[in-house]
């Protein structure tokens, strides 16, 4: 069994150093200084040509850099710079940990190459800047949080640590608020922590909130003060456990305080309730405890951020201290290079000012709008001649002032043990080992493993506080449900510890009352199918027994069997999610989907694919309830799994389109007919109306016609791969998002369904497509693009996507990677057994699905020859590649390969 980490059951952040790639802003390397203020220093690193050109790294769009490399738990990463293209004159710059105090410092290396026949004359940038807690995702505005004053002894209670909070009306997201908030709860200028209870809260009469907090001691002549804001109206609310029976908010737009006269409070539990009236909207910070007398002791005032830092020169040349007001740690930089200036910039934002003033050699203060800082460390020139190279080093490190300025005195920019440490510390980067059939595919492989594990942000917000976080791409900063999902299957192939991190962040503890998971975008849920891939990979009842609970909570809610979920609420047991996001499966503007929002047919039109994915879910946890031995769950599973096929195969089956259909109910929500186009052209002629296939609900002509439809150069099979939307329909586009686009992410899905239902020849063919895809793609522009356009054949999109395309990492995993077996949804690998040497293989598998024949992959030593054996039985495999053995299987049993 592979060693594995339990994560840390109610946090949500990733198991990563306090050094990484965090920013959102400008590409280099990050320290978090204090994880719960959502506070980050950046520096960074990048070139530039002398008195020339400068392009300035923006993570939030393409500007000239890639990443290269990177270790899990980003230990060492690196990034190529563009300077003339392509690999004529470029940079690499790799961050990785000091030997000197590896928590506290991190190298900068710089690697100019010049492999023109001229000399270059280049620059150096570093970049040191504050960047502040934003106050909503996308936003560069940094939140204002109110700064509270409180005489000893006072008690702050924040609004939103409150016991329950219920809306007259329930919502649909009362148990799964979006981005994992609480219910009620807001961002925005002026709260304590930033956030507080709003969210048109008190509008309706019966909008209520219950507090109870232990005063440990006794207050003799107590006063609560009330923190509030009552922009719109004065609004009213009823009181139990307070004096006052009514508590009356008059009209505020700026915070105001309410005092409430409490005589003497015992200590103990203090508990109230306050109840609307109703009228309008009250946003509540929270609640002041402390004797009356001392009322004129508390102040709020806005905090304003100070981005500006002290700056110091340091023990020697070419080092500089900074120490920011608002971090508990003074900050070093060191930096070789024969000459170099420091300058700052006085200003929201280097991408202009930067370029603008890249020819002023006068100027150390530079200032344009005022809004922020940088300290800028201009390195220049550095002449590189003809098909040479020049490596510069430097040093970022934090800590007591004394500390860093020890750490800058031993810095040697120029010491050889600084080489010694990078190749050390180069041996940890990602190692994709491969079979020789594989070794065309490692470079592309490789700068999508250095994206996936490039791709983190902070801070996100979520949970009521500050986390690390894997994104798609720096593009998006927020949270992503079925991006994530994917994310976390690319990362089992290349950072286990980071695939548990990132699966658990979208997990939420059994019997969450606010969140049923973290939600935002498309509530696909990937992250089960992601557990049984690393269960697969593992084998770990420690890692079944902890997660096995919170994914089947976020089963019940999807399948509208838990709180507040609305998915289920037509007669007909199929499913849909429009309350909750308007995509239902990631694909935009898939033409149905479009068609239903267009027409405001959300209440009564069901999608095929969210019932798809809760049978197959379903199927997953059912062979995890088995494993855990819970009869009951298994039971339950089966009472929906035969219901959602059911109602599939009753009212969404069109046998003559030979798809599965969207389908209107009538205004009492029984099933009235197939979605049609306005030609009579069934509107769901593409990846929603075949995804019952990996449901695996269909009867044999179902399958064949749809295998038919998907394979069809006529239809849904392009040179490139599987399109979005059928080529024939009327409504297919070459210029659309998903329509006339190929994608991985279902491709992945229909492959492991190809591999259930026994279909060797297709499922090579649709890996080794996108393979070959990828390959070119990532050779020609080093860009992991998030999706691909038929009409092209080339990659588009987001330019640095670490999230919907990583299935070529399992493609790679499956049929490449020596030491490994892949099998389809249907089969659960109870246990696996391959030694180092990868010369042979035993697994006790368990299939699910009857008798049908089946698809093992197992990939060992290419140069070997095997004997294989199922259940005792010899048998002969397909020989993919040397050492690829591709296995047809029927039933469950025990699988042996030895080598010969």
């Amino acid at each position: 069994m592979t060693d594995i980490h339990l994560p840390q059951p109610f946090s949500h952040d990733l198991s990563l150093p306090a050094w990484g790639p965090y920013s959102k802003k400008y590409n280099g390397i990050s320290h978090i200084p204090d994880i719960a203020r959502g506070i980050r220093f950046d520096l960074s690193v990048f070139p530039g040509y002398y008195r020339h050109r400068v392009n300035v790294p923006h993570t939030q769009w393409e500007s000239g850099y890639h990443p290269w490399e990177a270790a899990p738990g980003l230990d060492f990463f690196s990034y190529r710079y563009d300077l003339e293209w392509k690999d004529q004159v470029y940079c690499d710059v790799a961050f990785f940990p000091w030997s000197g105090d590896e928590k506290s410092a991190r190298l900068v290396r710089c690697e100019f190459v010049n492999n023109t026949s001229q000399v270059q004359h280049t620059v150096l940038h570093y970049m040191a800047y504050l960047d502040f807690p934003p106050l909503r995702a996308y936003s560069e505005e940094a939140v204002i949080p109110a700064d509270m004053h409180l005489p000893p002894g006072a008690i702050w209670i924040d609004a939103l640590d409150y016991n329950d909070l219920q809306y007259a009306t329930t919502r649909p997201s009362d148990t799964l608020v979006y981005e994992g908030w609480l219910r009620g709860e807001v961002r925005n200028h002026g709260f304590v922590n930033g956030t507080g209870i709003g969210e048109n809260f008190g509008v309706e009469a019966g909008d209520k909130v219950c507090y109870s907090r232990s005063i440990q001691d006794a207050l003799a002549d107590g006063l609560m003060l009330v923190r509030y804001r009552a922009a719109a109206k004065q609004v009213a609310f009823t009181t139990y456990g307070l004096p006052n029976p009514v508590l009356t908010f008059a009209q505020s737009e700026d915070f105001a305080l309410v005092p409430i006269a409490l005589g003497a409070v015992p200590a103990g539990d203090f508990t109230f309730e306050l109840i609307s009236q109703g009228g309008a909207a009250l946003e509540l910070d929270g609640f002041v405890l402390l004797e009356a007398g001392k009322q004129g002791q508390v102040h709020f005032s806005p905090h304003r951020w100070n981005p500006m830092p002290a700056s110091q020169s340091g023990p020697k040349q070419n080092t500089l201290l900074l120490e920011y007001l608002e971090t508990p740690v003074t900050y070093g930089l060191a930096w070789g290079g024969k000459y170099s200036e420091v300058r700052q910039f006085f200003s929201s934002e280097i991408d202009r000012s930067l370029p603008y003033y890249v020819t002023d050699h006068v100027k150390k203060v530079i200032t344009t709008d005022g809004g922020g800082h940088f300290t800028n460390i201009f390195i220049r020139p550095v002449i590189v001649e003809s098909h040479s190279q020049v490596v510069l080093y430097g040093l970022v490190c934090q800590g007591e002032e004394a500390r860093v300025r020890e750490m800058l005195r031993d810095f040697d920019p120029n010491s050889h043990d600084l080489e010694i440490a990078y190749h050390n510390a180069r041996k940890m980067v990602v190692n994709l080992p491969t079979n020789p059939s594989g070794q065309t595919y490692l470079f592309s492989l490789e700068r999508m493993a250095a994206t996936l594990l490039t791709n983190v942000i902070y801070p996100l917000y979520t949970q009521r506080s500050y986390i690390r976080h894997f994104t798609p791409g720096k593009r998006w900063d927020c949270l992503y449900t079925w991006d994530s999902g994917f994310i976390s299957l690319g990362l089992l192939h290349i950072d286990l510890t980071r695939a548990i991190d990132c699966l658990n962040a979208y997990t939420t503890p059994p019997g969450d009352t606010q969140a049923a998971f973290l939600h935002h975008g498309s509530p696909v849920p990937v992250q089960i199918y992601a557990f049984q891939e690393l269960w697969n990979r593992t084998q770990s009842r420690e890692l079944l027994e902890y997660f096995y609970p919170r994914l089947r909570q976020f089963y019940l809610f999807l399948a509208g069997r838990l709180g507040s979920s609305t998915t289920r609420s037509l007669q007909s047991n199929l499913l849909k999610t429009w309350d909750y996001f308007y995509n239902s499966a990631g694909w935009d503007d898939y033409p149905p989907q479009v068609f239903v929002h267009q027409n405001q047919l959300e209440n009564r039109t069901t999608p095929v694919v969210t019932t798809a994915h809760a049978i197959r879910t379903a199927k997953i946890l059912q062979q995890a309830a088995r494993a855990l031995h819970l009869p009951e769950d298994d039971d339950d599973y089966q009472t929906d799994i035969d219901a959602f096929t059911s109602a599939l195969q009753r009212y969404a089956w069109d046998a003559d389109a030979a798809v599965f259909s969207y389908v209107i109910h009538d205004a009492s929500g029984h099933p009235a007919q197939i979605l049609r186009h306005e030609n009579g052209e069934n509107f769901n002629l593409g990846l929603d109306g075949i995804s019952p296939l990996f449901a695996g609900i269909c009867n044999p002509e179902q399958e064949q016609r749809m295998i038919e439809r998907m394979t069809s150069s006529a239809h849904m099979w392009s040179p490139i791969g599987l399109v979005s939307v059928d080529q024939n329909a009327s409504y297919y586009r070459t210029d659309g998002y998903w329509n006339g686009a190929v994608w991985f992410p279902y491709q992945w899905f229909l492959w492991k369904a190809l591999l259930d239902l026994g279909h060797g020849d297709l499922a090579l063919q649709m890996a080794h497509t996108a393979l070959e895809l990828w390959k070119n793609e990532v050779e020609e522009t080093y860009h992991c693009f998030e999706h691909f356009i038929v009409a092209s054949g080339r990659g588009s999109g987001w330019h640095q996507c670490g999230g919907l395309s990583t299935p070529v990492l399992a493609w790679f995993n499956a049929y490449h990677q020596p030491g490994t077996l892949t099998c389809g949804f249907d089969t659960w690998i109870d246990s696996l057994t391959i030694p180092e040497d990868q010369s042979s293989l035993q697994a006790f598998l368990q299939h699910a699905a009857g008798e049908q024949p089946w698809l093992a992959i197992a990939v060992l030593d290419a140069d070997r020859t095997y004997t294989l054996e199922w259940n005792g039985t010899p048998i002969e495999p397909r020989l993919r590649f040397p050492g690829v053995m591709e296995i047809l299987l029927t039933g469950s049993g025990l699988l042996q390969i030895r080598s010969v």
